[in-house]
């Protein structure tokens, strides 16, 4: 088989991880004076996508689709019938130099099915990072899918070359990990998540306690660690989804949970469903994502428990109109006078737009025409807040109404579906 065959094979393998983001990787100065090639910044990438439309700008692809694991939810599982490849590592360092020096891709993404064991493929992994940076002197992004059950020595390697780690949860909870993936332990997981943590922060505050007179301590994957959860392959609810990325972020500081919908895969097993989850559930995953970092919010609020069964986002609004539809008494909100958190909760208004908010409204009572300056979607905002010249007068009093209005119609709900 050919570069060529295998790289078909292994980049269309890659495509289900969706976490491969290259933001907060900044410069590599570390590797020596002079030259040397790629960097981590600037523009010039060519995008490419894969089939269910997520946008990828790093050569993404995977060291072998072969996997000595029998996860049910994976297509590569080693009961599953496909067409198998391997790359050699040095064929993936061609592979990358040749393809930034053509101005394909900004750097690598490199992930890969167990092999052997976690050692030995962690050490293939860190072997292609490695003569990147030392014998080509690469200082593109480089994205490692690290092997939990690798040594400490090992991951601490890794964090050495990569700008990024990640190891996935797989799944929101513990229970089903171990219905769907019984050979991998969510303990584990965590464990490695752990240590990569300590290694980032510690890297951090040698840096940070440097003196004149010492070397700048190296670097530990700079641009920190993600994971990613499948969403709809087991019988979590978006709550279970939501708690679990909290403590995530709480515990390992992550930069960023990723959340990839549920695929149906060749030969699925019959413990799996059999249709995909609708992709706008992975889209309010998201935006909910979103209000927990940035905006205040709590999971109570997002995704309330209710009698009825299970905790599921609104997929006809976004959370933060979900939210602001079930507490009417909290608006109307006085844009001239309301603090920031309660701006921040306010449907249509971003983080940057409330900052410009609370810089305008130093020199002035704001007005509607300053409203539609921000370039905010007004007909979610205006219901919601009041200005010098604008009251929503009742606008509140029915919220079912108020929703009708608001909700995408079928067509563009259908967008998501």
């Amino acid at each position: 088989m050919n570069t060529l065959e295998k790289l078909s094979i292994l980049a269309d393998a890659a495509k289900y991880d969706a976490s491969c983001a290259s933001s907060g990787a900044g410069k590599r100065h570390s590797l020596g004076k002079g030259g040397g090639v790629g960097s981590t910044e600037g523009m010039g990438i060519c995008h490419s996508y894969t089939p269910d439309g997520r946008c990828v700008s790093l050569l993404k692809i995977l060291l072998t689709n072969f996997c000595i694991y029998d996860c049910a939810y994976c297509v590569n599982r080693v009961s599953s019938n496909v067409r198998r490849a391997r790359f050699a590592t040095d064929e993936v360092v061609r592979l990358t130099l040749d393809f930034y020096k053509r101005n394909y891709i900004e750097g690598l993404f490199l992930s890969s099915g167990i092999i052997r064991s976690g050692d030995y493929t962690m050490e293939q992994l860190v072997e292609v990072a490695r003569c990147l940076r030392e014998d080509h002197q690469f200082r593109g992004y480089i994205h490692l899918k690290t092997i939990p059950e690798a040594s400490p020595e090992l991951l601490a390697a890794a964090g050495r070359y990569a700008d990024r780690l990640s190891i996935n949860v797989e799944l929101p909870t513990e229970s089903g990990l171990g219905a769907l993936a019984p050979e991998k332990s969510a303990r584990g997981i965590r464990g490695a998540m752990g240590q990569l943590r300590w290694r980032i922060d510690e890297s951090k505050d040698a840096r940070r306690a440097k003196t004149p007179t010492r070397a700048k301590p190296p670097r530990f994957a700079p641009a920190g660690q993600s994971t990613q959860m499948i969403v709809g392959a087991d019988g979590a609810d978006d709550r279970d989804v939501l708690d679990a990325s909290v403590a995530l972020y709480g515990n390992y500081r992550l930069r960023r949970v990723y959340y990839s919908a549920f695929s149906p895969i060749p030969d699925a097993s019959k413990v799996l469903p059999l249709k995909a989850p609708p992709l706008v559930r992975e889209h309010r995953l998201y935006q909910a994502d979103w209000l927990l970092r940035f905006y205040g919010f709590e999971v109570d609020e997002i995704a309330p428990r209710t009698p009825a069964g299970a905790a599921m986002l609104d997929l006809e609004v976004d959370p933060k109109l979900a939210w602001a539809l079930r507490h009417p008494e909290c608006f109307p909100v006085d844009l001239n006078t309301a603090p920031k958190e309660r701006l921040l909760r306010v449907p249509g208004l971003g983080t940057r737009n409330v900052k410009r908010i609370l810089a305008a409204r130093r020199h002035g009572a704001l007005r509607l025409d300053d409203l539609a300056r921000l370039r905010s979607p007004l007909r979610k905002l205006l219901p919601f807040v009041q200005v010098a010249d604008h009251h929503p007068r009742g606008a509140l009093d029915r919220p079912d109404r108020l929703r009708a209005q608001l909700a995408p119609s079928p067509r563009q709900a259908g967008l998501f579906g």
